[in-house]
């Protein structure tokens, strides 16, 4: 998907108008309207607000196939480890997967059952 669709759909999840969106990242309709047909790419700077106001990351906004994820991540327990998890072998990472996928699987389970 390009930049321009990308924008779009992510405009259209929040049910904005591309007034609204000019409006959150401080420019005009116009604008985005040519962004969202691929006639100009933004700057570097409205290319971050863009990825502020959505909260998903740059690399998700520019380079197709790229998974979507939070612009930043908000535990900075878990990312501080991201270099030492890097060291580990490919049976390990293999492993810590594993454990996070359980994990993950048993805060599901705990949110279904209890009707959330």
């Amino acid at each position: 998907m390009a930049f321009g669709e990308r924008i779009k759909a992510l405009r259209k999840e929040k049910s904005w108008t591309q007034e609204e969106l000019s409006q959150q990242i401080g420019g005009d309709a116009r604008q985005i309207s040519r962004y969202e047909n691929g006639k100009f790419l933004p700057s570097a700077d409205v290319i971050i607000k863009i990825a502020q106001v959505f909260d998903v990351s740059i690399d998700y906004l520019l380079l197709d196939g790229t998974p979507r994820r939070p612009l930043s991540i908000k535990d900075d327990i878990l990312s501080e480890k991201y270099p030492e998890i890097e060291n580990l072998s490919e049976e390990d990472k293999s492993s810590l997967l594993h454990i996070i996928d359980a994990l993950v699987t048993k805060y599901k389970i705990k949110k279904i059952a209890s009707g959330m």
